[in-house]
């Protein structure tokens, strides 16, 4: 059964960084796109960045370019989100989710093929106060 987990969200202050994990099990991290998403109350799911394994490419949302930076360490089955800079817009439930062998570019995973993304985690939640 392949599970997602998130982790690292939490209260910080304008200006303010943490780091988001998302750890995966039961999944072959050999070949794969994973993304964080983010869901504002009120507003539309958002691709914030999409790694894909097999060459790294990788896609930002114009919100966070610049001061998200998404990484993947294959050995322990983890991609992390470093967000730098945070804003009160950034509050938001962030979820971790991922495809297997991926066929698309991360700019479509993160944006209209979200629904192609297979595993989805329950999500973490940062809040950022101003």
């Amino acid at each position: 059964e392949v599970q997602l987990v998130e982790s690292g969200g939490g209260l910080v202050q304008a200006g303010g960084s943490l780091r988001l994990s998302c750890a995966a099990s039961g999944f072959t991290f050999d070949d794969y796109a994973i993304g964080w998403f983010r869901q504002a109350p009120g507003k539309e799911r958002e691709g914030a960045s999409c790694i894909r394994s097999r060459d790294s490419n990788t896609y930002y949302a114009d919100s966070v370019k610049g001061r998200f930076t998404i990484s993947s360490d294959n050995a322990k089955n983890t991609v992390y989100l470093q967000m730098n800079s945070l804003k009160p817009e950034d509050t938001a439930v962030y979820y971790c989710a991922a495809v297997a062998r991926p066929v698309y570019r991360t700019s479509y995973y993160c944006g209209r093929g979200y629904s192609l993304m297979k595993y989805w985690g329950k999500g973490t939640l940062v809040t950022v106060s101003s």
